[in-house]
């Protein structure tokens, strides 16, 4: 192979194989694909849910107790994110999964928050692969849909990183 195709074999092996799984040959995605990545993603909301739930009341300490209350939103939002990805899994003639991604617990208030920055900015790197794949599939009002699930998504990576004291997530 030369020329302007010569490395699109080797640059397909570089991406991760989540990302490579994804695609067929000719770079494209599949609808079933999309439906797979779409119930990784809800089982991540899930996920989420969770934590924030279960984080927001065991959290403790003067220095966590307004992060505890925006925790409780989290939740709420992560709920709604939830609700929406599994309504566009429906859309695409798929079933939505029951089963959340695992839930890291701790004692200590900075590992919670941890886990939590850590999983915000798998779900935000995952939504961006997503609203391309979508937009490869045509699927634009689903990509806008995700689009707003990724603003709320990186004003919770603001959140905990601030609460951790970090200047960016």
């Amino acid at each position: 192979m030369t020329g302007k195709h010569a490395n699109r074999g080797t640059a397909l092996l570089e991406q991760p194989d989540e990302q490579r799984a994804a695609r067929d040959g000719e770079g494209n995605i599949s609808r079933q694909r999309l439906i797979d990545l779409l119930n990784e993603d809800l089982a991540r909301e899930y996920q989420a849910v969770i934590a924030y739930v279960v984080y927001s009341q065991v959290i403790k300490g003067a220095a966590y107790m307004s992060i505890a209350s925006e925790l409780e939103q989290h939740a709420r939002e992560e709920l709604e994110h939830a609700i929406m990805i599994a309504k566009q899994i429906d859309y695409l003639g798929g079933q939505p999964s029951v089963t959340p991604k695992e839930v890291k617990t701790s004692e200590q208030a900075e590992e919670m928050l941890q886990f939590d920055l850590d999983n915000e900015n798998e779900t935000v790197r995952n939504y961006r692969e997503r609203i391309r794949q979508c937009e490869q599939l045509g699927e634009y009002a689903l990509a806008e849909n995700l689009r707003t699930i990724v603003v709320q998504e990186q004003e919770h990576q603001i959140d905990l990183a601030t609460a951790l004291g970090r200047s960016r997530p």
